[in-house]
């Protein structure tokens, strides 16, 4: 059976669009007049905010420390009062991006996809895609408000549009540098509050890494799951060293333990390992998943929207993933809940993604978001809303600076 386009929006229930979506702003007549009407939205403008949210403390990794989510916020207006929200959070130390260069691509973008219909995301990314080389999270955050639009016209969550059905699974809290003893009591509180599986971070020197394992994995016992993620910080030889000694904590896998760009050394740690390795840093789009399935340089892939230039990229790697017979992680930034709830609908849709890390948002002071995924003892619900179910408070809104 072959449905036209209009056909489809009347198949799947236009109507559902008369109820409330969130995001303060209510339907025109012409959006809820059925399919042939979305076929003809337009994008009309673009609001841009710098979002900035502080953290408790600074987060350290191997490569760098960050001291505040500086992020970028866009709400893409339609024609028909239908508003799709997506959220950039720039992380220098691994994608070399800031607010600012954020920011000023966002403008540029801004420009292509005025007059465009929000529904032909192909079409739109295939221009803006270019940018997700420089300017990767700016892409995410066009794209996940794209997806946010597709979902409201549709009156489907989001992972139900891709074809998910389980809105909840489970996620872990990371344990970020500190002197051991540190990590151990931050990992037995984490533990304390539910979640059963906890990542931390290592990637300094093996010895004084080893240590800190030890160290975790005698706080919290042997009934909790435990990741680490080396962030590129070891050489080939340190990592191999390191993750055979780390084999008696019984760890899941380790995330990127070398340099990005050396795929080779990936590849020679994997084989070298007891512990599983999971590439990172060394994948941001489709074509980096190929590359790493070919040098047969990994047992899993970690997908971040802010690296892969978000929902698309995200989905096309999951599928390159499901031929190779690679399981994938979800992962994240410093995102607030906006950005976390795009990525937690991508873990929903794909059977593929078994693993998820989606704690971006867990230092940050304040939480600005209406709605979205929860969590309650390592467990992320998402919500049985149009699109990504989410919006920013109107309140919040109003004290950032908009471009």
């Amino acid at each position: 059976m072959s449905l036209s386009r209009s056909e489809f929006f009347k198949f799947i229930g236009f109507g559902m669009l008369a109820a409330p979506w969130g995001g303060g702003e209510g339907l025109s007549a012409r959006a809820m007049t059925g399919g042939e009407e979305a076929r003809r939205l337009k994008v009309n403008d673009v609001e841009i905010f710098a979002f900035d949210v502080p953290l408790r403390e600074p987060f350290r990794i191997a490569i760098g420390t960050m001291t505040a989510a500086n992020d970028v916020l866009v709400r893409i207006h339609t024609d028909g009062g239908i508003v799709g929200i997506g959220e950039a959070c720039p992380f220098p130390p691994i994608t070399g991006e800031t607010q600012q260069t954020n920011l000023a691509m966002a403008v540029s973008i801004r420009d292509i996809v005025r007059g465009k219909d929000p529904l032909a995301i192909e079409g739109i990314l295939a221009e803006i895609g270019p940018m997700v080389h420089s300017n990767p999270s700016i892409v995410a955050a066009y794209d996940m408000a794209l997806f946010d639009i597709l979902g409201k016209v549709a009156g489907l969550p989001l992972f139900r549009l891709l074809g998910g059905s389980n809105p909840s699974f489970e996620t872990d809290i990371t344990v970020g540098l500190d002197a051991p003893e540190r990590m151990a009591e931050r990992a037995k509180a984490f533990v304390g509050q539910g979640y059963k599986v906890i990542k931390v971070k290592v990637g300094q020197d093996p010895d004084l890494d080893v240590t800190r394992m030890q160290a975790v994995r005698s706080a919290v016992g042997e009934g909790t799951n435990l990741r680490i993620d080396a962030n590129q910080g070891w050489t080939v030889p340190q990592a191999v060293s390191a993750l055979r000694r780390m084999e008696r904590f019984r760890i899941q896998f380790c995330e990127q333990p070398v340099a990005a760009w050396d795929v080779s050394g990936l590849r020679g740690v994997r084989e070298g390992s007891p512990i599983a390795v999971m590439a990172d840093e060394a994948l941001y789009l489709p074509a980096d998943a190929v590359k790493l399935v070919k040098a047969d340089a990994c047992d899993h892939f970690n997908i971040k929207l802010m690296k892969a230039g978000g929902l698309m990229n995200g989905l096309k790697i999951a599928h390159v993933a499901e031929a190779a017979n690679i399981r994938c992680m979800v992962g994240c930034m410093l995102e607030s809940k906006v950005a976390l709830t795009a990525a937690a609908h991508l873990v929903a849709s794909e059977r593929t993604i078994t693993f998820a890390d989606l704690d971006g948002n867990s230092e940050h002071t304040i939480d600005p978001v209406i709605d979205g995924m929860s969590v309650s003892k390592g467990i992320i619900t998402l919500p049985e809303k149009p699109g990504l179910g989410c919006d920013v408070d109107p309140a919040f809104l109003k004290k950032l600076r908009k471009v």
